[in-house]
């Protein structure tokens, strides 16, 4: 078999086999296959697509590239969750020790961010002593006794995915649903849960620009899960706006804490019950999601996700003090106020450019060599359909040097006002499950 010959096959649009599928992935991971061939393969993909038997295939060819976890030691079903990811997203930080709290096991199995924001691992990092490598048989063993870890995942875990990964974001074919689909999809599977959660988010802050764009790739993904052997459900969130009002890791943390003690934002907390009965129905926990919110409901109320929160950053030789009492967290040194120059309301919000001035304060990265400032970020005050008077706070930049103009100019830009009243948007836009 030549590579070349799949290259041509693909650049006319005719389906390649799985034969043809685990040779390319083979030949790739082990350096076999050159990277301008593979640049001019993907490009292929890019423009001509992947039928759903050939994205389940790449799926799997990547996810057999590495180790595959084993996860059978551990008693109970076991369910993981995946975002794609947007601005403030601290899903993960509320929603899993509300499900663990439930009886579900979670083993969760995350990466760092790139770009705009702080992934899961740079957001429990805030948190003094909390390690996140855990040996795999220690990992299995907190899950069995506590329910709940949240580790960093291993280099050995579908390399291939790794090196196509970094060669697409070189040759522009990111934005391609089958390569999205199936690198999301591989890291989940060779995880080793038995249920998956995805939250799939559009919007400006988010990935996929549009809902059309996140269904279609939410419907995607649960084909391939089926085509595995794994179910697959989604909810698909709007990302036209922050998830909450904390911006950057440790203000993440608090405010993923006071979420779960019934304090948090209202959108936030919506986000958390909705996923959170989905996975409980998915565990057979509970057989309606009305009977999933009102267990989740309780368990905000009273303070058992809360606890079980605690309970994993123990386990994990995370400071509980700094849960406790969250003002333990790292601070940064100014706390600044930026009131409104507008008065009206909020129409919209860049997005986006908020997640990357909350970079620029230091808390995402820019390259894989940046380190993250876990203190500082934003924390909204207003958010789209708030009436806003001409000198009330927008937002608190927490910041450790001071502000540049040019900061402050890309921040009021990223809002945009009308004198007239703003319907606020639906934060979830569909739930799709596989049943």
């Amino acid at each position: 078999m030549r590579f070349l010959d799949l290259i041509e096959k693909k650049k006319v649009g005719k389906a390649l086999s799985k034969e043809e599928i685990f040779f390319f992935i083979k030949g790739y991971t082990a350096d076999e296959i050159p990277d301008y061939q593979v640049s001019s393969f993907l490009m292929a993909i890019y423009f001509q697509g992947m039928n759903e038997e050939e994205t389940a295939y790449l799926t799997q060819a990547m996810m057999e590239s590495g180790e595959i976890i084993d996860l059978k030691e551990i008693h109970g079903i076991i369910c993981d969750k995946h975002s794609t990811g947007g601005v403030g997203d601290k899903t993960s930080l509320s929603l899993l020790p509300m499900v663990a709290a439930c009886g579900v096991k979670i083993a969760k199995m995350s990466g760092r961010g790139l770009g705009h924001t702080g992934g899961t691992l740079d957001k429990v990092e805030s948190i003094k002593g909390f390690q996140i490598q855990l040996e795999e048989e220690r990992f299995k063993k907190q899950v069995n006794t506590i329910g709940i870890a949240i580790v960093g995942q291993s280099n050995s875990l579908v390399p291939a995915d790794k090196k196509l990964y970094a060669l697409r974001d070189v040759t522009a074919t990111v934005n391609s649903l089958p390569l999205i689909a199936s690198s999301i999809m591989a890291k989940k599977l060779a995880s080793g849960a038995d249920k998956i959660l995805l939250d799939v988010k559009f919007g400006s802050g988010a990935f996929m620009e549009d809902a059309v764009q996140a269904e279609a790739l939410a419907k995607m993904m649960i084909k391939i899960g089926n085509h595995l052997g794994k179910e697959v459900n989604v909810v698909i969130s709007n990302m036209n706006q922050p998830l909450g009002n904390a911006i950057g890791n440790a203000l993440e943390v608090k405010e993923a804490i006071a979420t779960l003690c019934g304090e948090g934002p209202k959108d936030f907390e919506e986000l958390c019950i909705e996923a959170g009965s989905i996975m409980l129905l998915q565990a057979k926990v509970v057989s309606s999601l009305e009977q999933g919110e009102e267990t989740l409901r309780k368990v905000i109320e009273d303070r058992t996700g809360f606890k079980k929160l605690q309970e994993l950053v123990e386990a994990q030789g995370g400071d509980v003090q700094q849960i406790l009492d969250p003002q333990q967290l790292p601070k940064a040194t100014s706390i600044i106020s930026l009131p409104s120059i507008e008065e009206g309301y909020i129409k919209c919000m860049h997005t986006l450019e908020l997640g990357v001035l909350a970079m620029k304060l230091g808390a995402g990265r820019s390259t894989k060599e940046d380190v993250i400032d876990p203190a500082v970020g934003i924390v909204l005050r207003k958010k789209v359909g708030d009436y806003v008077k001409e000198g009330e706070s927008l937002a608190e930049i927490h910041t450790n040097f001071d502000l540049p103009q040019d900061w402050k100019d890309a921040f009021y830009q990223s809002y945009v006002w009308s004198k007239q009243k703003v319907e606020k948007e639906k934060l979830i836009y569909k739930v799709i499950r596989n049943v």
